[in-house]
C-alpha cells in the first residue's frame, strides 16, 4: 500500500480544524501541518492528532504549499486546507485507490457551504481539484492568492474520484466582505508587479460578464438567496480587484506608494 503524507497549512483555525482532521487521520500515514505562527490553538489541536508540526512565517498560499509538500516524509500527498473536511465517500475512494495507483494526480469535486447553505451552482460546483497527488509530477503554481497543482509534464492527465471535499467557505457575509478585500489586495499588487493595467471599459464589462455568467448560464439563481449574494459579491470582487490594479498602477507610474 502506498504512505501517504495529509499536508495542511494553516493560520489560527482553531474553528475548523479538527473537522478536517477527523476526517483524514483514518488514511493518513503522516499528518504534517506547516503553521504560520498562530495565536490560537491551532497546534494544540493538531498535535492531540499525532500531527507534526512545522512553524514556517507565511510565504504566500502557492509558496507556502510548496514548502508543505517538500517537506512531508512521503512522496504522494493529500493537500487539504483547515477548513475543509472529506466526505465519507471520498475518504473512502482515496482509501481504496491507495492500493490501486494509476494516475500520478487525483482530483475531485469541492462542494462549498456559505453561511449554513451547501452551493450547488453559482459557478461554485464541482469545483474540480487536484489535491491528491505524488509531489514528484508537479507543483503548486497559479496566481497567488489562488493556487493550483500543475504536472510539470503537461500530457499527464489526472484520475477523477467520486465523493465530495467539503470546503466551509463562510460562516458569515462579514467572513466573506474581508476576504475579498484581502484577495483583491494580494492580486492586484502582484498584477502591478507584473507590469499590468486595465482600462475602464474592462473595469465596467468584466463585473458585468461576472455575474451574467455565475448567476444565469452557471444557474446561480438555483442557489437562492445566497447564490444572488454569492454572484453579486463575486462580480463586486472582480470589479475591486481590476480597479485596485488600475490605480496603483498609475501610481507606480507617478512614482508614489502604494
Amino acid at each position: 500500500m502506498t504512505r501517504l503524507s495529509v499536508v495542511i497549512i494553516t493560520l489560527n483555525e482553531e474553528r475548523n480544524i479538527e473537522r478536517c482532521l477527523e476526517s483524514v487521520k483514518d488514511i493518513a500515514d503522516e499528518i504534517l501541518v506547516v503553521d504560520s505562527v498562530s495565536k490560537d490553538n491551532t497546534v494544540a489541536i493538531a498535535e492531540k492528532y499525532g500531527a507534526r508540526i512545522i512553524s514556517q512565517p507565511f510565504l504566500g498560499h502557492i509558496e507556502q504549499k510548496n514548502f508543505a509538500a517538500e517537506n512531508a516524509i512521503y512522496d504522494w500527498i493529500l493537500s487539504i486546507d483547515a477548513d475543509e473536511a472529506l466526505t465519507e465517500t471520498l475518504r473512502r475512494n482515496i482509501a481504496d485507490v491507495k492500493n490501486n495507483l494509476k494516475y500520478n494526480g487525483y482530483s475531485f469535486p469541492r462542494l462549498n457551504n456559505y453561511c449554513g447553505k451547501w452551493i450547488k451552482h453559482s459557478g461554485w460546483y464541482p469545483d474540480q481539484k487536484i489535491r491528491l497527488f505524488n509531489r514528484k509530477h508537479g507543483m503548486w503554481k497559479g496566481e497567488n492568492p489562488h493556487d493550483r497543482w500543475t504536472f510539470h509534464n503537461e500530457q499527464e492527465t489526472e484520475g477523477k474520484l467520486k465523493g465530495d471535499l467539503l470546503h466551509y467557505s463562510f460562516y458569515t457575509i462579514s467572513d466573506h466582505i474581508k476576504k475579498i478585500e484581502k484577495y483583491t489586495e494580494i492580486a492586484a499588487r502582484l498584477r502591478v508587479e507584473k507590469g499590468k493595467n486595465y482600462s475602464l471599459a474592462k473595469i465596467w464589462l468584466v463585473p458585468v460578464w461576472k455575474f451574467f455568467s455565475d448567476y444565469i448560464l452557471r444557474l446561480g439563481f438555483l442557489d437562492g438567496y445566497e447564490g444572488l449574494l454569492i454572484c453579486r459579491l463575486g462580480a463586486m470582487e472582480s470589479m475591486i480587484k481590476y480597479s485596485k490594479t488600475r490605480q496603483y498602477a498609475r501610481m507606480k507610474k507617478e512614482g508614489k506608494a502604494y
